[in-house]
């Protein structure tokens, strides 16, 4: 998944609009303006699209999660130059303090299942030896669980 692709799709699941992903960014300590949300939010294929590059992705998940959880005290963490799935995921699981039982019944939403140990393995520190790579297939599950959560279909 691309970055451009997953802040689309939080975008869409947390109906977050424009001055509000620039607030977002804001509590990370980075400007954005509005046409870089713009050309962020397009396909690869449209006219004006930007990539969006780790570090502008880890100051957005970084500005999430002061957004939801508060500023930690003293100082802010730097955000990364490379990101992976792992980081990504662990980053989303802080913003919105979910629990291990609760990612699983986020899983479940988007009928991906999987065990608590399977879980915990994309969490651990790389050079642990139960960790495991979190790949695209889990990542995109587990947002699209988030947004049958969040903004369930209201057309059933």
């Amino acid at each position: 998944m691309t970055n451009n692709d997953i802040l689309r799709r939080l975008r869409y699941t947390f109906d977050l609009k424009d001055s509000y992903v620039k607030e977002i960014f804001a509590a990370a300590d980075h400007a954005v303006n509005r046409e870089q949300i713009i050309a962020w939010m397009k396909k690869e294929e449209e006219e004006g699209y930007a990539s969006m590059v780790d570090i502008e992705m880890a100051r957005f998940l970084n500005g999430f999660i002061n957004v939801r959880r508060g500023k930690r005290e003293g100082e802010q963490p730097a955000p990364e130059k490379r990101l992976n799935n792992n980081m990504i995921f662990m980053k989303l699981r802080i913003a919105l303090n979910l629990k291990a039982e609760e990612i699983l019944e986020i899983m479940q939403l988007a009928e991906f299942n999987m065990s608590k140990h399977e879980l915990s393995a994309f969490f651990r520190k790389p050079d642990n030896k139960h960790y495991r790579d979190c790949k695209d297939q889990i990542l995109r599950n587990f947002i699209m669980g988030l947004q049958l959560k969040f903004r369930p279909r209201t057309d059933v």
